[in-house]
């Protein structure tokens, strides 16, 4: 075997002819490593396409049950969310394929590691960072960045030339990335930010028009802010999130049309598709507004913009998201309950939240009798409003110095 390369495989239009090109190229053997994370049948007929295509072996991991516990978990118990709307499907899962392809590399001796992402893309930088933390000493091959090869429509040209079969054509050219979490849909005329998305674009999630008629009522238990059941009914992390998907796309749950700020630097437009995971982040976080007291739940909002950032940038295996799981965990101790939630043509309607962690007192909150003793707000109020009180002062007397600061006041 001549010095091998270990290539991180899907069998998309990219992959497919960075194995012969990385043949020529470097006169190298190629090592696909695909994963599986809940790709489906996008996987059937992997081994047989990329033996095809020159690659020596490939290794297919399944790391299903790796991406939902350690990594949608985390981020779904941190509230993270890019952009106002991305659920970070793709960021999620990059790092836990690098780490993978990464150790592959490492058990077949291999002396370099490579990945179809583009100069202008995200996912570079997130398999990169990965390589960096678990195969420092290897080079990394990305040959988007040194081949003469400048857009989809060259690389169907080179696929062709060299009698690679790829599914992608010229009319239809829409990039891809799907697994347990999402599908997100890029490129092609999607390109262009007032272009609607057309109804065959979608491949998880209906319509809502075409969505059934008749409301659906859901309930999603959680355990420490892991969910662990759907209407009762406990289930596996992977089981949890193929039925949640299932149900919501049925109901068109989960489409988000989303102008997002690339880490390159750059605004790039992508249509997701994340109906499981949309049911899981709107049940979670009305849980916690159940159970979690005021400034916790300020903190939460705080954390989880930084710890999208830090999943959309790649910077997953480090001492950051470490120190901040951390901080999630104890945020997420009494993060037990159960939330009911109505579906209806693309909306989720909450109808109903239990915790026997609530800090819910009907007995304070009710308008009818209780032992809150009206009275007592006099006090807060005169207190709480003391600085706006003696700014207002001010503002009538004209000068600070001529403030009558009365007792009164206190």
């Amino acid at each position: 075997m001549a010095f091998p390369i270990v290539l991180a495989y899907s069998g998309g239009l990219d992959t497919s002819i960075i194995v012969p090109w990385l043949r020529e190229t470097y006169q190298a053997d190629v090592i696909c490593m695909a994963a599986d994370v809940g790709q489906g049948e996008e996987l059937q007929g992997l081994e047989a396409r990329a033996l095809a295509q020159g690659a020596c072996a490939l290794v297919l991991e399944d790391l299903r049950d790796r991406f939902v516990r350690e990594a949608i978990w985390p981020t779904l118990r941190a509230g993270a969310v890019y952009a106002r709307k991305y659920l970070l499907g793709t960021a999620m899962a990059r790092p836990i394929i690098a780490r993978r392809q990464a150790e592959v590399a490492k058990q077949y001796g291999a002396h370099a590691l490579s990945h179809g992402c583009t100069g202008k893309g995200n996912d570079q930088v997130r398999f990169e960072l990965a390589y960096a933390a678990f195969a420092p000493e290897l080079p990394v091959i990305a040959p988007w960045r040194e081949w003469r090869i400048h857009s989809r429509e060259d690389a169907l040209s080179y696929a062709a030339a060299h009698g690679v079969e790829v599914a992608a054509t010229k009319e239809k050219i829409y990039s891809r990335d799907r697994n347990l979490w999402h599908i997100s849909h890029e490129g092609g005329p999607l390109e262009d930010p007032g272009f609607e998305p057309p109804p065959d674009l979608f491949l998880l999630t209906r319509s809502p028009e075409e969505a059934p008629d008749r409301a659906l009522y859901l309930e999603i238990g959680f355990e420490a802010g892991y969910p662990v059941s759907v209407d009762g009914e406990p289930l596996g992390a992977v089981e949890l999130v193929e039925r949640l998907n299932e149900i919501g796309g049925e109901h068109g749950i989960g489409r988000a049309d989303v102008v997002e700020d690339r880490l390159v630097g750059m605004k790039s437009r992508g249509v997701y598709e994340t109906p499981g995971g949309t049911l899981l982040v709107t049940a979670h976080r009305e849980l916690e507004q159940l159970v979690l007291d005021r400034r916790t739940l300020a903190l939460k909002d705080q954390l989880g913009a930084r710890y999208a950032d830090l999943v959309y940038e790649g910077r997953w295996w480090s001492g950051e998201r470490e120190a901040l799981d951390a901080l999630v965990d104890r945020t997420q101790q009494h993060v037990t309950g159960t939330v009911r939630l109505k579906l209806y043509k693309g909306n989720i309607i909450i109808a109903g939240r239990w915790s026997p962690e609530s800090l819910y007192d009907v007995s304070l909150a009710s308008f009818g009798e209780s032992d809150y003793d009206h009275a007592d707000a006099a006090g807060f109020i005169r207190l709480f409003s003391l600085p706006t009180r003696v700014e207002g002062q001010r503002r009538e007397l004209g000068k600070p110095d001529q403030l009558a600061f009365v007792a009164d006041f206190m």
